[in-house]
């Protein structure tokens, strides 16, 4: 039997607030209802969903998906654009790492379009809105599945 996939969502500041903070903008969902999106996404993954608005938190938390992650995705929310503390800490990840927006920041104010986390992301969905997670979560799994399956096939020296 396969093992059980481990994926990582991590949720960065002020999205704590989803479904009332800007809705214009974030929507009306939760973040009960993103995570339960990305449960159903998951497909039998076991998936860790965590939110902080503190960024030596979302640190230890990578750190942590270091020994235990099979994937990451990552909502680094303001962070995206201000945080090399997250950026250091996810180039010591050795598995797929999807960057995740609800809204397209390259379609909002010009200091959005930059993100520090791309730097080192495999990929990068946005502006689908809690959907943005649903697709994230299938793309990081697949990824991860894929690595998985390269290394059953490759000999064992």
């Amino acid at each position: 039997m396969p093992e059980t996939l481990t994926l990582y969502v991590l949720n960065g500041p002020n999205l704590n607030l989803l479904g009332v903070r800007e809705p214009d903008i974030y929507g009306y969902e939760t973040l009960a209802d993103v995570q339960a999106m990305c449960e159903a996404a998951a497909e039998g993954a076991h998936v860790v969903f965590r939110q902080s608005n503190h960024e030596g938190q979302l640190v230890d938390w990578i750190h942590e998906a270091r020994e235990e992650a099979s994937a990451l995705v990552i909502n680094p929310a303001a962070f995206t654009h201000t945080s090399v503390a997250l950026l250091d800490a996810l180039k010591t990840l050795s598995v797929p790492v999807v960057e995740c927006h609800l809204s397209n920041p390259a379609a909002r104010e010009d200091f959005r379009r930059h993100s520090y986390v791309s730097l080192v992301a495999t990929g990068v969905i946005s502006g689908f809105g809690p959907h943005s997670y649903e697709l994230a979560v299938k793309a990081a799994l697949r990824l991860a599945r894929e690595r998985a399956a390269a290394g059953a096939r490759s000999p064992k020296t």
